[in-house]
């Protein structure tokens, strides 16, 4: 009788696993900085602070899948509240409901649209998603934890929570779409990400792509610099 064939089998997919695990241990740390450096600007209307730590989270959800960025939006604030926040649990909770309604909106847009347009599309979409989320959840929450009268809070819904909340998503929106290539580009080169499977642009589209990203972003940079009055 003869011996059965043996199949060596490897194992690129548990290499590119650490790879990934590796990755979005890079981003999530770049994302608890820039939370802190975040609660260094002034707040707004006394009592809400802008941060840009979904810019992180969005581009790992964007390298990896909105899976990914639903776990980094659920493990970041937890390790805000266990570290630097005093807002406790509820705090904790506003915080993944915010990033993750715009993370993985995004990123799961971008996961069926994979080009340029389909990741406008997906971060418009995302901040859509974490202004509606947020206005419902504000409504429900914030009278619980400052105490205040419903009646206060829906009055703050359309002057205070949803321009918070579009130029939060906006300043992330211009942040990913500015920074996403070149902190794609460092990562596939240290093997760290993916090889891009996009058709590639011509220079001259990409350059209109790169002034459009910077307008947005100076957009929400000057709206934001005004909300927060330094401006």
């Amino acid at each position: 009788m003869s011996e059965p064939n043996v199949t060596v089998v490897s194992r690129p997919r548990a290499r590119m696993s650490v790879k990934t695990v590796t990755s979005l241990g890079m981003l999530t740390a770049v994302a608890y900085v820039t939370m802190l450096l975040s609660k260094m600007l002034p707040q707004v209307y006394g009592f809400l602070q802008l941060d840009v730590q979904a810019t992180a989270i969005t581009i790992g959800g964007f390298l990896f899948g909105p899976l990914a960025a639903a776990v980094i939006s659920l493990v970041l604030p937890v390790i805000e509240m266990l570290t630097v926040s005093d807002t406790g649990p509820i705090g904790c909770i506003m915080n993944v409901l915010a990033t993750a309604s715009f993370c993985c909106t995004a990123a799961f847009v971008y996961k069926k649209m994979h080009t340029k347009k389909g990741a406008v599309i997906g971060l418009t979409l995302g901040v859509v998603a974490q202004v509606v989320v947020m206005l419902l959840w504000n409504y429900l929450i914030t009278p619980i934890y400052q105490g205040m009268p419903r009646e206060v809070v829906a009055g703050m819904l359309p002057t205070v929570f949803l321009p918070f909340n579009l130029v939060k998503g906006g300043l992330n929106m211009g942040l990913i779409l500015v920074l996403y290539k070149p902190v794609v580009t460092a990562l596939r080169r240290a093997k760290l990400a993916p090889e891009s499977q996009t058709i590639v642009e011509s220079k001259r589209f990409n350059a209109g792509f790169l002034l459009f990203s910077l307008a947005v972003l100076a957009t929400f940079v000057t709206i934001a610099l005004v909300l927060m009055k330094i401006i």
